[in-house]
């Protein structure tokens, strides 16, 4: 049995080359990616009171206003949506303290889904 051998072509032998060279092109030696990115801040400490316990809808109106100021004094809410959200809860509270229990938590429930917050 005989075998043909076929000498490489020139052509071939150039995209091997090619090739060669273009996969070598991907292992850069410059900096890596996470090299060129700035590290991220480190979250802000925030000295707060313990969150309001209890249920009903006095504790847990106090408890997302709390979140609120939270978020606001640490930049994670602006503080236009702040106030707006604030004013909502006050609407929640004040139901609450005129003993509408149902209609009280239904704003908070509300303001709370406005704004993002479970």
């Amino acid at each position: 049995m005989t075998r043909n051998i076929v000498p490489p072509q020139p052509a071939s032998l150039m995209l091997a080359i090619g090739l060669a060279a273009g996969l070598g092109a991907c292992t850069s030696s410059g900096p890596s990616p996470k090299a060129a990115v700035a590290p991220a801040a480190a979250p802000v400490a925030v000295a707060s009171a313990p969150l309001p316990a209890g249920s009903g809808c006095g504790p847990s109106i106090a408890r997302t206003q709390a979140v609120v100021d939270s978020d606001v004094a640490t930049g994670n809410l602006n503080a236009p949506v702040g106030a707006r959200f604030s004013s909502d809860l006050a609407r929640a509270a004040e139901a609450c303290a005129a003993g509408r229990e149902r209609e009280a938590i239904g704003l908070l429930a509300a303001a709370k889904s406005r704004y993002g917050y479970p």
